[in-house]
């Protein structure tokens, strides 16, 4: 039987990210904090806490955590039921969820909020490339992801989206000064682009299909889907732009495509933990509305 006091000690260090912060937020000693995992460690035989600032766990020390967030949700269903068990006031649970920030940016958001507005839940929100948010499942570090990945991480169900549609723009003066001559290979090489972080692959898969070929491209790095439309409009660069953030700006002329009618259409599925739990359902339920609302039918 596994001790629930220690495994809630090792997600408070976790998620505070050290043992001090850990103590006061479970109100005991630290002391009190570092006996309860030492002694889990020797149970599974291994280290969970990278003690470093701040603390990050194991693999495994990640697994463990994620099952002390779906023992959470269970709870909270019990006290649903059974309003005895419930303590004084309102227990909120922890809720980690990954999202590509594109989505964040155009339909995610307001989802998760109406959502959370209304459940005792306190959201933990990573974002992350579409292509890499499966990795947040796999490792455990969250229960339920925005993913580019249509196979289900171990343990998880996957539901397809639908597609989030991308335009290759830049403003008028840019594709002037970069495109006169045309789009192309030796163009492209040229001309910077922008790109969210080292993950975003969408330029080059772009660019890929309009060349049939790999072409070398000079970057800037703006992790913001907010600062890709700004920078855009300035001139800063050319870039795979969500189509439901830059549809004024193609109307208005401030932007345009660098090859008309040329989309990039990105699938994308949500992944979640096997849970039984009616919170986690409850929200794929609002996220799979809201995707078919705004994406692309699959």
């Amino acid at each position: 039987m596994l001790d629930y006091s220690a495994l809630s000690a090792l997600a408070a260090v976790i998620g505070e990210g050290s043992f001090e912060r850990a103590a006061l937020a479970l109100h005991v000693t630290p002391s009190a904090v570092s006996q309860r995992i030492r002694l889990l460690e020797e149970r599974v035989g291994c280290a969970l806490v990278v003690r470093e600032q701040p603390c990050r766990a194991t693999e495994t020390g990640r697994r463990l955590c994620q099952h002390v967030d779906r023992v959470r949700l269970l709870e909270q269903d019990l006290q649903g039921t059974l309003p005895a068990l419930a303590p004084k006031g309102i227990a909120r649970v922890a809720l980690p969820i990954a999202v590509n920030a594109d989505s964040l940016a155009t339909w995610f958001a307001p989802t998760l909020a109406a959502f959370a507005a209304g459940a005792p839940v306190l959201v933990e929100l990573a974002v992350d490339d579409q292509d890499h948010t499966t990795e947040w499942l796999r490792s455990g570090a969250v229960l339920a992801a925005v993913t580019g990945t249509a196979r289900p991480a171990v343990g998880c169900n996957s539901r397809p989206l639908g597609a989030m549609r991308y335009r290759a723009a830049a403003s008028p003066a840019f594709v002037a000064r970069h495109f006169a001559g045309g789009v192309g290979a030796g163009s492209l090489a040229q001309a910077p682009s922008l790109v969210f972080n080292t993950k975003d692959e969408l330029q080059a898969r772009w660019v890929r299909r309009l060349c049939h070929r790999h072409v070398d491209l000079p970057r800037h790095t703006l992790p913001s889907p907010q600062a890709f439309v700004t920078a855009a409009v300035a001139g800063m660069g050319w870039g795979l732009q969500p189509q439901a953030l830059i549809a004024s700006h193609l109307d208005d002329g401030s932007l345009v495509e660098l090859q008309p009618d040329t989309p990039l259409d990105v699938p994308l599925y949500w992944q979640h933990a096997r849970a039984a739990s009616a919170l986690l359902d409850t929200l794929s339920r609002q996220v799979l509305s809201a995707a078919r609302a705004a994406l692309l039918p699959a």
